[in-house]
């Protein structure tokens, strides 16, 4: 016959699962992933609103943000808010959009290129010439035209940027891993 636990001895059990919990739980969250739920419709059609996602907040600690990345930061104008968009500019760059044709100037490119974007449906007329400093992204929603992104508010500085979107949760029909991943050719 096993013996039977006094309350006290089962509080004591609870509570050192609890701490046990929070020692793992904490620094994961705080040092390696957590999770984010898009609000909203501008990166449609990568992501839809609600989607839920974990966020990659470890590999930008060892590597530099990179074109194409969909990312997540904190809003520039106002910190206690995040948003999610996708790189289109890295520092050093000019970043030039006549209608909807993305153009990257930088040192490799004088002359510039086009950006392929197939993850684009819905265009947006723009004209918008900016240059990049040392320490600054150019964002934008995939949904051009229906995004609150750096054609309106500039650049999103590297301290701003929390990490990248890892895995898609939800919904359980679009489970991925590196969600709207996709590598420009230059």
């Amino acid at each position: 016959m096993e013996p039977t636990k006094t309350r006290g001895q089962s509080f004591w059990e609870l509570v050192r699962f609890i701490f046990l919990a929070l020692i793992i739980v904490i620094p994961v969250r705080v040092l390696i992933a957590e999770p984010f739920v898009v609000s909203g419709n501008s990166m449609v059609p990568t992501f839809e609103n609600a989607d839920y996602l974990i966020v990659d907040k470890i590999s930008y600690r060892f590597s530099e943000p990179k074109r194409d990345d969909i990312v997540i930061f904190r809003y520039p104008n106002d910190p206690t808010k995040f948003f999610i968009k996708r790189i289109i500019g890295l520092p050093q760059e000019t970043v030039d959009i006549k209608g909807s044709t993305v153009t990257i100037i930088n040192e490799k490119y004088k002359e510039g290129f086009t950006l392929n974007e197939p993850y684009v449906k819905n265009n947006a007329n723009n004209l918008t010439h900016f240059e990049l400093k040392n320490d600054e992204y150019f964002v934008m929603g995939d949904n051009r035209s229906g995004s609150s992104d750096s054609r309106s508010w500039g650049a999103v500085k590297r301290e701003l940027i929390t990490g990248k979107a890892f895995l898609r949760l939800l919904p359980i029909k679009k489970l991925s891993i590196l969600p709207g991943n996709y590598k420009q050719t230059e």
